[in-house]
């Protein structure tokens, strides 16, 4: 149990003073990276989606 204890006190003192954290207008930044990237990955799958979809419809009508 004591070496259970020491892992969380050691966890606790490294996430204090050992990592370095973003600041708020870093996550704002990177949030919208992310949010942009997302609706651009999303379009493209869509889109792909739909072209699989208007080509399996064609090919499935000509029979």
């Amino acid at each position: 149990m004591e070496k259970v204890k020491n892992y969380i006190s050691e966890t606790m003192e490294e996430m204090r003073f050992k990592v370095s954290w973003p600041s708020y207008s870093e996550l704002q930044k990177s949030s919208v990276l992310v949010l942009v990237g997302s609706l651009v990955f999303a379009v493209v799958v869509g889109a792909v989606d739909l072209v699989y979809k208007e080509t399996l419809e064609f090919f499935y009508n000509q029979f």
